[in-house]
């Protein structure tokens, strides 16, 4: 359980801030569990203004706590970079999404909101607290050492050592002619279709069912996985690490890419996430350690 202000509670609202929608939901900190009646996803227009975007925030919160009338003692938000996740500061700029944000004090906003010390309001990468998660409840549970890779709109990455983790910010390592980012996320693949088929694609799932009969899509999963383990390749021997843990949307289309994956790590027990959106929220949570009574 945490004890906060002589309340005794394991349950810890926490929430995952996306491009384009906020989930969030109350989790059982004790359990590393979400509670399922809890969770709630609003999308958003993350272009839009501070106070649109805060507000949806807001709602979610909300929601959660209603849903389930559980007494909430803090909160744990998974949040993409660039920020200060210790100050609560955001400093996002440039990447089309949150800019209305840059700068401001979130922590300190969501503290007069939600009535919280600020202090009851942590944040964490969204990438890192994602990998948490497994490793607190899913496939990185009975590893000592986990590096893990999220493969989606972007790709994040962070290792989890002795139950301590931290984001690797690999994404933003220099990789070809540009940074690995740019070459292990869905719009790779989606650059990548049209400039050898000509045709445009609308998401990775989309180009996984076309990879059933088409020879052109099950040549761009194959050269994903010959980029991804050409670039993880010094990573991974520098951590070595118990088990490498994949993540993502673009993970659930592993069975055009793993076979070629294996092949450029062959020493690497790879295993895919459990949790799906449920493991950032874990994650997230898993910044208020349970304390022992």
């Amino acid at each position: 359980m945490i004890q906060i202000n002589g309340l005794l509670t394991p349950y810890v609202l926490t929430a995952d801030i996306g491009g384009s929608h906020i989930t969030s939901a109350i989790c059982n900190i004790e359990t590393s569990t979400i509670i399922p009646a809890s969770l709630t996803r609003i999308e958003l227009s993350s272009k839009g203004s501070a106070a649109n975007i805060l507000k949806a925030w807001e709602r979610a919160f909300q929601l959660s706590i209603s849903s389930v009338q559980l007494p909430v003692s803090a909160l744990g938000l998974a949040m993409p970079g660039p920020f200060d996740y210790e100050k609560g500061i955001s400093y996002i700029k440039g990447l089309n999404k949150y800019e209305a944000l840059y700068e401001m004090n979130i922590k300190q906003y969501l503290a007069d909101v939600l009535k919280l010390d600020p202090a009851l309001i942590r944040f964490r990468n969204d990438a890192e607290a994602t990998i948490a998660g497994e490793v607190l409840a899913g496939a990185g549970k009975d590893f000592q050492n986990v590096m893990g890779i999220t493969l989606g709109t972007g790709f994040g990455s962070a290792q989890c050592l002795n139950g301590v983790s931290m984001d690797l910010n690999l994404g933003s390592s220099p990789f070809k002619n540009s940074i690995a980012d740019d070459h292990l996320s869905t719009r790779w693949f989606l650059k990548r279709y049209t400039e050898l088929s000509g045709v445009s694609v609308q998401g990775v799932k989309e180009l996984a069912l076309l990879a059933v009969t088409n020879n052109t899509a099950r040549q761009i999963f194959k050269e994903f996985a010959l980029n991804m383990g050409g670039f993880l390749y010094a990573s991974v021997q520098q951590l070595n690490p118990d088990v490498l843990v994949i993540c993502g949307n673009i993970a659930k289309a592993s069975n055009h890419f793993l076979p070629h994956l294996k092949k450029q790590l062959p020493a690497t027990n790879i295993q895919f996430g459990q949790l799906s959106e449920s493991a950032a929220l874990i994650g997230a949570a898993g910044l208020f350690p349970p304390v022992q009574i």
